[in-house]
């Protein structure tokens, strides 16, 4: 279960190789996670969070095969979800009055979800308690990231940054460290874990992101909460999240659609061929949102400049997947794209019109009012989805 970090700092935590699903079933997890729990031993024993619920006991007993659990002297909670938190309640009933130092507004969420009123010590921006052997560790709230109640722990001397939620991906690996994984998969998990988490709450991460680096704090460690540790060149990611968040876009347009008998996945497919014409140097990707990972479409459009979505008409209006992956886009809200809609009908023909709608009420720029097609596309009907992708390239 201990592995090092540096120094007297170990990993305690635990691997999550079947994990596919989070946050309920709204988050796929296709390579697993990791729960990171952390454990100091300088003069002052401290443990950094905890893991998840389901591996409360598991938990527990591992940690009592590597260490007296009485010799713990205080718990550090850097945020109350439950994927961090849920072994407290086991571990609790072993010390029933360690101290808990947390936000006042972890208090909230911890007493709200276990209903224990155990000894927390509130801390904010700038406090710092001295573990000994000339350390300390510092409080830095990052409220809304992605809780009201989520901090960061800096530990002095060791320069390490337990940085909770933030920087993390899921990725389950035995490897601790960013230099000794895939560096595609680390990535891919990191990308994706900030457009479906984070994206809503880009404005305040660019404050926090400059708060954090006026704190001139060298930080030789990133230390997340899931997924790897970063040690080589742990600034990189901070990077990356000043990228990401300042409404990103890389040169890409994204088509998503669902379809019920084909005949708009025809257009799908003229609109990107019409695209491609228009501007080669432009990465078209096409996806058909019945046969797709929502999250991994959302960080799809996360990259985009331009996001076009189909449907064809159903009941006057259009597809309910369509609608809940808007719906979805809406959450999440997307700052400087634009958009278009299409879609085949057979009657009454409302699709596009309800895509635009909804689309501009999402965050959206609507560019076009759109493309579509009555019954199947014949050659000219294929021919005018092709230029509708021409106009939106050039737009």
């Amino acid at each position: 279960m201990k592995k090092q970090v540096k120094n007297n700092v170990y990993w305690v935590g635990k691997v999550d190789w079947e994990l596919r699903k989070f946050h309920g079933d709204d988050y796929s997890t296709h390579k697993g996670s990791t729960y990171n729990s952390y454990l100091i031993q300088e003069e002052k024993t401290v443990l950094i969070d905890t893991v998840w619920a389901p591996f409360a006991e598991e938990f527990v007993e591992n940690l009592a095969k590597e260490i007296d659990l009485q010799k713990i002297d205080c718990i550090i909670v850097n945020h109350g979800e439950i994927d961090h938190s849920g072994a407290l309640p086991a571990l609790m009933k072993h010390i029933p009055n360690k101290p808990i130092y947390c936000t006042a507004n972890a208090v909230k969420s911890l007493k709200g979800q276990y209903h224990q009123d155990w000894n927390f010590q509130v801390v904010k921006t700038g406090d710092k308690i001295d573990i000994g052997n000339g350390k300390e560790l510092i409080f830095v709230e990052m409220t809304m990231l992605h809780w009201p109640d989520s901090m960061a722990t800096y530990m002095t001397q060791d320069n390490i940054l337990f940085s909770n939620d933030a920087f993390g991906q899921h990725l389950a690996t035995e490897k601790l460290f960013n230099d000794e994984v895939d560096q595609c998969d680390l990535f891919n998990e990191a990308i994706k874990y900030f457009a479906n988490i984070l994206t809503p709450f880009s404005a305040m991460l660019r404050k926090k992101l400059d708060e954090v680096i006026a704190l001139n704090l060298p930080i030789e460690m990133i230390a997340p909460s899931h997924g790897v540790i970063w040690r080589d060149n742990p600034m990189q990611i901070v990077e990356k999240y000043a990228q990401w968040a300042n409404d990103y876009q890389e040169n890409q347009i994204t088509i998503i659609y669902d379809t019920m008998w084909n005949n708009t996945k025809i257009l799908a497919e003229k609109i990107a061929e019409g695209i491609r014409l228009a501007d080669p140097d432009v990465v078209v990707k096409v996806y058909n949102l019945a046969k797709s990972d929502e999250n991994d479409l959302i960080t799809e459009v996360f990259k985009s400049k331009t996001v076009i979505i189909g449907s064809p008409t159903i009941s006057n209006s259009i597809l309910h997947s369509v609608a809940g992956f808007i719906h979805l886009m809406k959450e999440l809200k997307f700052k400087g794209k634009k958009a278009a809609a299409f879609g085949c009908y057979g009657w009454s023909g409302e699709s596009v019109k309800v895509i635009n709608e909804l689309m501009a009420n999402a965050g959206f720029e609507v560019v076009s009012e759109g493309y579509k097609n009555q019954w199947t596309p014949d050659v000219e009907a294929q021919k005018g989805a092709v230029e509708f992708g021409k106009s939106i390239a050039k737009l």
